[in-house]
């Protein structure tokens, strides 16, 4: 029986579709082997635009990103996001330079909501905007390079299709999470049943040995770490013990309280979490020693590691006090009492169980990324357009914008400085404009011009410019302890802070007034002074980036008549680099007699009938070992067949005859 697998099935699966209306996202549907769709767009490249870095000044506060090197390698497109990513993997020049090479892709596509906002259209229908997906995303996998990762960026009106789509595409076991962004921290009371408060970032990778960069660890975190018994390295209380009794059957065994002689065991499932030699070692640390003593207690370890008694290990021995349980207490309370205690310690003052001590200078310095993303790590709706309200004062152009922190989040996970990060869907551009001020490259394409000129070049000008001084161009300063001020031990600066502003609303609400003058109050106050540090810069502005448009179609087709033709654009170097792209040729145009190279084969476009002499005479320019395939938009009678007798490797294909085969009808198509 053939093996199958699980995939998701939707109205026209089988068909394309393609644009029927420039700008806008109106599709038809067509056959997949339709020239519209197949037909190959080039690029063609604008202006450059550029900024210098800001000098550092003396008095300013910058952060190690202040000093990465400005990118200049980066593309903004305008055009449909489905011919851009058939430009970048299909057009050889632009193939070399992206398939294989994308480190990151993040895009935040129409979320099919059945809405129309300012900016864009929102309400495709569900088959339709799965096609749209699948298409892309199969363009988007080629160009992903090998360590890469695509972040897709949804609500929950299509999410539980995509993740589907993305098995199929990507496969199930390269889903590597489904971030939670709390994009609101407040109920809309207008919401007719609940009020969401979130969007999903589908992640997958190309292959399932991705890894994700770490981020810094969190200060409450290190908060927690005190050092109640005075030593120097503060410390948090950690299980001593680790998983998988039963094949750790040697490591399973009763340790002896010293002060009240109890014996202690790990959990159920658990074993002790460092060899026998070891832990003996540390215990006799308190002043106390142990002895190794096999003993009756066959039942309860088997019961541990989870075998019947007449499968667990046998003679493996206890650690047992080995001096009078009297002297053995006295010993260790006055080693309690002495403090720093060693790394195995009994709780309850040495009368209860066994921890042990992880301190925070053997913990990592990093942490791995978690799914759940609070508005308060990465920002929210409010402060993504408060961000666009200050680059755009006068107009209020996205009704969803994100934040710049969230893509900061995405980009440091999934890339590091130099890397190339691709945005399909750009909108205001936040996605580039973070990339940018991070260090890395990238490529981003928007399908409304009024959006492009309004909003997305314009901002993406400040950023190299260096006059967005919002978003993550500046990092907050840092909450610490006031001069003079020592915080006590597990006590925070935030801690602290909050603790000052609860104490203040205490004196505030005091009816008699005299909280405020008393000595106590003021004392407590000056105990847990906390100020910010100026705010670090991250960006000095630098790089630039190229404009580019797609090359008008060169090509259409009559479906009724089951005939591709030309188009007015069909001519001069828009007719050479589109004839070039669909063939899969490299333009040459340094070269004085032909268009385009591949391998050993050259290119050359005739706008006009090639008739035998013509094409002799360009076989004549060979190189050795060349091959030459003229594409003319006429060919005389009998010129092929000449060839062949006069000059071996030579071809001429009609144009657009021999470029695209196609055999639907007109009954086939239907509008969307």
């Amino acid at each position: 029986m053939a093996r199958t697998r699980l995939e998701l099935t939707w109205a026209n699966k089988d068909r394309a579709l393609i644009p029927t209306e420039h700008g806008r996202y109106g599709y038809t549907w067509v056959d997949p082997r339709d020239p519209r769709y197949c037909e190959v767009r080039p690029l063609v490249l604008g202006e450059q635009v550029t900024g210098q870095q800001a000098p550092k000044d003396d008095a300013g506060h910058y952060t190690e990103r202040a000093d990465l090197p400005p990118q200049s390698d980066n593309l903004l497109i305008h055009g449909e996001s489905g011919d851009v990513l058939e430009a970048l993997t299909l057009v050889p020049e632009l193939a070399e330079q992206y398939v294989g090479q994308v480190k990151c892709v993040y895009i935040d596509p129409p979320f099919n909501t059945a809405q129309t906002f300012a900016n864009y259209e929102d309400n495709l229908e569900h088959s339709i905007w799965l096609t749209m997906m699948r298409d892309r995303l199969l363009h988007l996998r080629t160009l992903l390079s090998d360590d890469g990762s695509i972040w897709v960026h949804l609500d929950d009106v299509e999410v539980h299709r995509m993740r589907v789509l993305m098995d199929e595409v990507f496969g199930a076991c390269n889903f590597v999470a489904e971030v939670v962004w709390q994009k609101a921290y407040s109920p809309r009371n207008d919401a007719p049943g609940f009020s969401v408060d979130q969007d999903i970032i589908l992640v997958y990778s190309k292959h399932p040995d991705w890894r994700s960069n770490r981020l810094p660890r969190l200060a409450s975190r290190d908060a927690l770490y005190n050092s109640v018994d005075g030593d120097r390295r503060p410390w948090i209380s950690a299980d001593p013990a680790a998983p998988s009794a039963h094949r750790n059957q040697l490591w399973v065994y009763a340790i002896q309280n010293p002060i009240t002689g109890d014996l202690i065991y790990p959990a159920t499932g658990r074993c002790w979490g460092q060899n026998q030699d070891t832990m003996h070692s540390i215990l006799e640390e308190w002043d106390v020693p142990y002895r190794r003593e096999v003993i009756a207690d066959a039942d309860r370890r088997a019961q541990i590691a989870g075998v019947p008694t007449t499968e667990v290990r046998q003679g493996v021995p206890a650690l047992l006090v080995d001096i009078p349980l009297e002297e053995a207490a006295n010993r260790a309370q006055e080693r309690y009492k002495m403090g720093t205690w060693p790394d195995l310690y009994f709780t309850k003052k040495g009368k209860g169980g066994i921890k042990r001590k992880r301190y925070l200078d053997s913990v990592s310095a990093s942490r791995a990324p978690q799914t759940l993303w609070l508005h308060e790590d990465v920002g929210h709706n409010r402060s993504a357009k408060h961000e666009i309200g200050l680059l755009f004062p006068n107009s209020h152009p996205f009704s969803t914008p994100k934040p710049e922190r969230l893509l900061e989040r995405v980009i440091h996970i999934a890339t590091n400085p130099g890397d190339v990060v691709l945005d399909v869907f750009a909108g205001s551009g936040t996605t580039a404009a973070v990339a940018q001020k991070m260090g890395r490259r990238w490529v981003t394409c928007e399908l409304v011009e009024d959006t492009l000129e309004r909003f997305t070049r314009p901002r993406l000008e400040k950023v190299v410019r260096g006059e967005d001084p919002g978003g993550v161009t500046s990092v907050a300063g840092e909450r610490v302890a006031a001069d003079g001020v020592d915080l006590p031990e597990g006590v925070s600066a935030e801690d602290a802070q909050a603790f000052t502003s609860l104490l203040n609303k205490v004196i505030k609400a005091d009816p008699d007034g005299t909280l405020a003058t008393d000595p106590a109050v003021k004392r407590l106050k000056a105990l847990t002074k906390t100020v910010k540090t100026k705010p670090a810069l991250n960006w000095r502005g630098g790089g630039g980036f190229t404009t580019a448009t797609l090359a008008p179609p060169v090509f259409d087709y009559d479906p009724d008549l089951q005939l591709v033709t030309l188009t007015e654009h069909a001519t001069g170097p828009t007719l050479i680099r589109s004839v070039a792209a669909n063939l899969g040729f490299r333009l040459t145009p340094e070269h004085p007699h032909f268009h385009g190279v591949k391998n050993r084969m050259r290119l050359v476009i005739v706008e006009g009938t090639v008739t035998e002499d013509t094409a002799l005479d360009l076989a004549g320019h060979l190189a050795a070992g060349e091959g030459l395939t003229i594409a003319a938009l006429g060919r005389e009678e009998g010129v092929q067949e000449a060839l062949r007798r006069a000059a071996r490797g030579v071809r001429v294909l009609h144009v657009p005859d021999d470029l695209f085969r196609h055999g639907g009808t007109a009954a086939e198509e239907e509008t969307a």
